[in-house]
């Protein structure tokens, strides 16, 4: 069925519906309706994450606009058939007692009255000029109003541009702490590793001196004792032989007898005992230092938190407050 007017379907299908004029650099959403890229960017200013469509109120992830040339050529096109743009206007209003059109308007009562209003005891006394005039009056209020709504937002705007840019110098700054952190703990980790190879290397190079030095002491207490077990084994059988026997070379049975003294030998070296003092007191330097190192970083890392921020806040406000 043709629609009853074609002209108005034209201009309807034609104009944006935030504006209400022929779309300027119209774009069209991921649900397909059109805007005029200014309007749709304005309308999205100071919204979330996710944005929608002022039309249908379908939401969307992403800001995705893309350009209608179509839409753009047809609304050329009319531009130049020199169509009247934007909706129908309305029909005028009229007084609801007088069925007057409301020309006037009562300033006392701020309201559009009809010129029989004007003549009525109500109105009569009251201050009434033009409506036109009353208009154009309010109209200038609005705009400045408007003017003042508008620099409010600006500040607003320029505010959250300067909290994202504050905020993105904050991750920039906890990115190089980060990265700071990292690399001491790295370093340190890195030098306690060569120490504890450094301790323990000394520590089994001390481990096998003395395996060396009781090996030998083991060594020379084996020998003796066989020697000693030879000595004691001639002694016995030297006291069961016949008395002749047992008198030939007694002398020097008992001379050999008299060499079975063994002096013990020593347990450890001095040399060796001194290293040892001088390990044990590496360890216990070692043990200190740690535990003072362990209890003193908390108390250090507790008493500097929270300086680098409200440092770098002290810093903002007073480049603040130079502008």
């Amino acid at each position: 069925m043709a629609a009853a007017n074609p002209a108005k379907t034209l201009q309807d299908e034609l104009t944006c519906s935030i504006c209400l004029e022929y779309f300027k650099d119209p774009v069209s959403l991921d649900c397909d309706h059109n805007f005029c890229r200014a309007c749709i960017t304005q309308f999205w200013e100071g919204l979330a994450t996710n944005v929608s469509c002022p039309q249908c109120r379908v939401t969307f992830p992403q800001r995705n606009l893309r350009l209608n040339r179509q839409l753009r050529n047809i609304v050329e096109a009319a531009r130049e058939l020199r169509l009247p743009s934007g909706r129908e206007p309305e029909p005028e209003r009229l007084c609801e007692k007088h069925k007057e059109p409301l020309k006037l308007f009562c300033k006392e009562d701020e309201i559009p009255i009809s010129l029989v209003c004007d003549r009525s005891k109500q109105h009569r006394d009251n201050t009434v000029i033009p409506a036109e005039e009353a208009a154009k009056e309010f109209k200038e209020k609005i705009q400045a109003h408007l003017k003042m709504l508008r620099e409010e937002r600006e500040k607003l705007l320029g505010f959250k541009v300067r909290e994202e840019k504050r905020s993105l110098e904050y991750l920039k700054q906890t990115e190089t702490e980060r990265q700071k952190i990292v690399s001491e703990f790295q370093q340190l980790w890195q030098f306690l590793e060569e120490q504890e190879r450094l301790l323990l290397s000394q520590l089994e190079k001390l481990d096998k001196e003395i395996v060396k030095i009781q090996n030998e002491s083991v060594s020379k207490l084996s020998e003796e004792i066989s020697r000693l077990g030879n000595l004691i084994s001639e002694m016995e059988g030297k006291c069961q032989k016949p008395v002749t026997e047992l008198l030939q070379d007694v002398r020097s049975t008992l001379s050999r007898s008299g060499n079975g003294k063994f002096q013990q030998p020593e347990e450890i070296s001095p040399k060796l005992e001194l290293r040892f003092n001088d390990f044990s007191q590496k360890t216990v330097a070692l043990v200190e230092t740690l535990r003072k190192f362990k209890d003193t970083l908390p108390s250090a890392l507790e008493t500097k938190r929270g300086e680098s921020l409200g440092t770098f806040r002290q810093g903002e406000t007073a480049a603040g407050d130079c502008l």
